[in-house]
C-alpha cells in the first residue's frame, strides 16, 4: 500500500530505440505487475483470504486515485498505451482469481471494478496504427484485458472486444499456420509468432471458462490455433520452413526466457502434445507479470508435478554423492 498510484501523465521511451531508458520507465509498471500478480498467487498457494483482501484493497487504492488514466498516446509514441495494455489484464486476471473467495469489501470492489471497466474503455477506444498495432499482438494483448474485465464486469461489449481478437487471428493465419503481422518482424519473426500465441491462447482459457469451451477448437475459413501451433514448433526445428517470410537467421534468445511460454502451459492442460511436454520440462515453474501470472502453479497437472518431484530427488542425490566424493 505503500507503493503510490501512477497519476502522473504517463509517458515511456520506446523499447527498440531506448531499451535501458525503456527498462528504467517501466520499473513501476512491472512493480505493478508483479504486485497484483503476487498477491493472486500468494492466495492460491496459501488459500489464506489475507491476500486476496490486500489485492482488493491495493487496486482499490488505485482506483480512487483514478491511476493510469493519463497516459500519452500518438502514432509515433505507443509505448505507454502499450504498457497500460499489460497492466490492465494482470489487474483484472489477479482480480478475477481472487475474487469469488473474497467476503464483504463491497465498497471497495465497486469502486476498482468501476475504474477497471473505465480503463479499458478509454484503452480500447484507441485503434493503433493500421496494419500494426490495430490487429497484431498488442491487438491480442487489448483483447486478453477486453475479455476478462468484461467478465468481471458483466459488459458484453468488451467480451465481445475479447473474442474478436480469436477470430480476426484465425482468419489471418496464412496456408502454414503464420501469424503474418508477427513473422514480418524479419530476425525475430520466430519470437513473434511465439509471443502472439502467448495472449491469444491466454484468452481462450477466459473464453472457455465462460462456458465457450469450442473456441480452442474454432476453424476460421479452415484455419485453427493448432496450425499456428504447429508452424511454431516447425520454424523452431527448422527456420528454412520461414520461406520468404524472414531470414533463417531467427534471434533466439527468447529460448531463455520461460516468461514467454506460460500459454504451453495452459494449452498443455487441455491437449496432450509432446513436443510441449518436452519444452515444458525444460523451461518450468512459469510466471509472466502480464499474461496470468503463476501458470506453472494454476496449470501444471499433478502427473506432471510427480514428474519434476522425482527429477528434482534425482538431482539432489547427485549432488549429494558429488559432495561425498569430495
Amino acid at each position: 500500500m505503500a507503493y503510490e498510484p501512477i497519476t502522473t501523465r504517463l509517458r515511456v521511451p520506446g523499447y527498440y530505440p531506448n531499451p535501458e531508458e525503456w527498462e528504467l520507465a517501466s520499473e513501476p509498471l512491472f512493480r505493478f505487475e508483479d504486485n497484483v500478480s503476487m498477491l493472486a498467487g500468494a492466495f492460491v498457494a496459501s488459500g489464506d483470504t489475507y491476500y486476496a483482501e490486500c489485492l482488493v484493497r491495493f487496486l482499490d487504492h488505485w482506483a480512487q486515485a483514478e491511476a493510469l488514466t493519463d497516459f500519452h498516446y500518438d502514432s509515433t509514441q505507443p509505448q505507454a498505451w502499450f504498457a497500460t495494455e499489460s497492466m490492465l489484464f494482470a489487474a483484472g486476471m489477479a482480480y478475477a482469481t481472487v475474487r469469488p473467495f473474497v467476503d464483504g469489501l463491497e465498497e471497495e470492489r465497486e469502486r476498482l471494478e468501476t475504474w477497471l471497466n473505465g480503463l479499458a474503455h478509454q484503452h480500447a477506444e484507441i485503434p493503433g496504427q493500421d496494419g500494426n498495432s490495430c490487429c497484431n499482438n498488442h491487438f491480442y494483448r487489448r483483447a486478453l484485458y477486453g475479455s476478462v474485465i468484461g467478465v468481471l464486469t458483466e459488459d458484453d461489449e468488451l467480451f465481445r472486444f475479447g473474442v474478436s481478437a480469436i477470430y480476426s487471428a484465425l482468419h489471418d493465419l496464412t496456408e502454414e499456420g503464420a501469424l503474418p503481422l508477427e513473422v514480418r518482424r524479419g530476425r525475430r519473426a520466430t519470437h513473434y509468432q511465439n509471443y502472439g500465441l502467448l495472449y491469444l491462447v491466454t484468452n481462450m482459457q477466459v473464453i472457455a471458462r465462460q462456458g465457450y469451451e469450442e473456441i480452442f477448437d474454432l476453424e476460421v475459413e479452415g484455419s485453427s490455433i493448432h496450425d499456428a501451433i504447429d508452424f511454431l514448433f516447425a520454424i523452431l526445428d527448422d527456420p528454412a520452413a520461414l520461406g520468404d517470410y524472414a531470414p533463417l537467421e531467427q534471434y533466439t534468445g527468447f529460448l531463455k526466457d520461460p516468461q514467454y511460454f506460460t500459454w504451453m502451459e495452459i494449452y498443455q492442460s487441455r491437449y496432450d502434445d509432446p513436443r510441449i511436454a518436452d519444452f515444458l520440462d525444460r523451461v518450468r515453474p512459469l510466471y509472466n507479470r502480464s499474461a496470468g501470472g503463476y501458470i506453472s502453479l494454476y496449470f501444471m497437472s499433478p502427473e506432471a508435478q510427480e514428474h519434476v518431484s522425482l527429477d528434482e530427488q534425482q538431482r539432489q542425490t547427485e549432488a549429494f554423492r558429488g559432495l561425498s566424493d569430495q
